[in-house]
């Protein structure tokens, strides 16, 4: 499964207003794995960019006079992203940007959803977690990754936090490391032992009053931090596990 991890800046909130693209970041995850490849790229917008815009990205209009415009770019981009899924924060903002930029070309370029599948992790942490806040940086609490370098927004960087968040808010494990596995094939395994049948039963001990204590204060941390009884808790009151 190839799925690439995508972040924008743009100079200023409306395409429709005539703001444009000026940072794209992406990060291809193989399988849930980063396989260290990316697109980055800084694009000339021809335009002024917002000065609230510019608060939040640190980006200017002085740096980007030497960069390629989108149509420098497109076909690399496209290459890049084709058929693969994009994870986007957001996903309407970018999509709606992305899509403005193809559009302008006026080159017969079609959509997005033409050279790709997208998932919104906004709209996944919002069933997540009904009622909370789930912007990028309440996510990076909530899962515990440091986004402390994260002084100004950027394409890349956000990309990269935001592949770390999707990992831990659609499973945490990200690798499965077997004996037997192949290294690189990304947790296929080459070759399954099975126990004999006939061993001696498994000597089973039960836990101590004090393990049990313990266990139930982890529970209870961990029901804190996600904002909602995690589901061990609730099988052990006889409920529903859920769809978490």
């Amino acid at each position: 499964m190839r799925q690439i991890v995508l972040d924008t800046e743009t100079t200023g909130l409306e395409p429709s207003q005539g703001h444009r693209i000026i940072e794209i970041g992406c990060i291809e995850l193989i399988n849930r794995r980063p396989t260290g490849n990316h697109f980055h790229q800084y694009l000339q917008p021809d335009r002024d960019i917002d000065a609230a815009a510019v608060e939040i990205h640190g980006i200017t209009t002085e740096f980007l006079a030497d960069k390629p415009r989108f149509a420098d770019v497109v076909e690399e981009f496209l290459a890049f992203i084709r058929g693969a899924e994009l994870i986007i924060h957001n996903a309407p903002f970018d999509v709606g940007f992305i899509n403005h930029e193809l559009k302008s070309l006026g080159k017969g370029y079609g959509p997005l959803g033409d050279y790709c599948t997208v998932l919104d992790t906004l709209e996944h942490a919002r069933r997540l977690h009904p009622g909370q806040r789930n912007n990028l940086d309440a996510l990076c609490k909530r899962y515990d990754i440091d986004n402390s370098h994260r002084e100004l927004h950027g394409a890349l960087l956000d990309a990269e936090i935001l592949a770390d968040v999707y990992l831990a808010m659609t499973g945490g494990q990200v690798t499965l490391s077997l004996e037997g596995s192949r290294e690189g094939d990304a947790g296929t395994v080459a070759q399954v032992n099975r126990l004999d049948p006939d061993r001696p039963r498994l000597r089973v001990i039960p836990a101590d009053p004090e393990d049990l204590a313990g266990h139930a204060r982890y529970l209870d941390v961990m029901t804190k931090k996600n904002g909602e009884t995690c589901v061990w808790t609730r099988l052990e009151n006889g409920e529903s596990g859920g769809g978490h």
